[in-house]
């Protein structure tokens, strides 16, 4: 009876998982910037610099997409590619002044939206959603 109850409970998550995707997947005129775009300049803000190889681990990609997605922001100047000075054939990318600009803007909005959708949340119920998915994509990224 628990496993059956279990499986009801995977059901409802998968749907809801789906209908979070696919709503997350319209934000783009909530900042102006597309998914991966947004991703990769969110990645960057925390890490400085950082390789195309160390990227595609990150995201799970190969270096083919990171390559193609950083080379969009790089023709935005949202990006700059620095040389490794212990590799002259590496280069790492790093947020520009506009990149950055162009990411606190777009965060900014999303950060406004949610305050929106959550505005009748308890802080404490947002603070539990906030870790179980911080708990989620702990599990789904050791996967």
């Amino acid at each position: 009876m628990a496993d059956e109850q279990k499986d009801k409970h995977l059901e409802a998550l998968n749907q809801e998982l789906i209908t979070l995707i696919r709503h997350g997947s319209l934000d783009k005129k909530h900042g102006g910037l597309d998914r991966s775009s947004y991703t990769l300049l969110h990645h960057l803000s925390i890490h400085d610099k950082v390789g195309v190889k160390a990227l595609a681990e990150q995201f799970g990609l190969d270096t083919s997409t990171i390559s193609r997605q950083t080379s969009v922001l790089e023709a935005k100047n949202y990006v700059e590619r620095v040389p490794d000075p212990q590799d002259g054939r590496s280069s790492y990318f790093q947020l520009t002044t506009l990149g950055a600009q162009t990411f606190a803007e777009a965060r900014d909005i999303r950060l406004a939206r949610y305050g929106e959708i959550f505005g009748d949340w308890s802080t404490e119920d947002c603070g539990l959603f906030s870790g179980l998915l911080a708990r989620l994509n702990r599990t789904l990224q050791q996967k």
